[in-house]
């Protein structure tokens, strides 16, 4: 077991809801690898309806759609990243890279030090 693991998330706020964050950076890869909403769920274990409505929550959030999707009666079937839906899901990697780089700072191993291996119990209420 590690002792003092820091584990960073990166979350992008629109409003009251997260526009990106780990979870919706993979939903994009898994779409840009599947070809699908359904696949891309099915690819990380979720429900075609949440990983729909995390798409809808991404698709509302920024300024220009992240995701495409095609109707099943059409030719392209499907969903697919826009242009932009790309750039948010590189520039998003991008920044996760980096934050890795945090590891290497005085104030990360100042923390590992300091927090205990597990919490001490907690204290009875009252």
């Amino acid at each position: 077991m590690r002792v003092g693991v820091l584990k960073l998330k990166l979350q992008l706020i629109c409003g009251e809801t997260y526009a990106m964050g780990p979870g919706k950076a993979d939903i994009l890869a898994a779409i840009e690898r599947e070809g699908s909403i359904s696949a891309a769920g099915r690819a990380l274990g979720m429900s075609y309806r949440r990983t729909w409505l995390l798409v809808d929550e991404m698709n509302r959030c920024f300024r220009a759609r992240v995701v495409e999707t095609h109707a099943g009666g059409s030719r392209e079937r499907g969903a697919v990243l826009t242009e932009p839906g790309k750039a948010v899901l590189a520039a998003y990697r991008d920044l996760e890279a980096q934050s890795a780089a945090i590891t290497d700072s005085d104030a990360y191993r100042q923390l590992s030090e300091l927090v205990r291996e597990t919490p001490l119990p907690a204290k009875p209420a009252g």
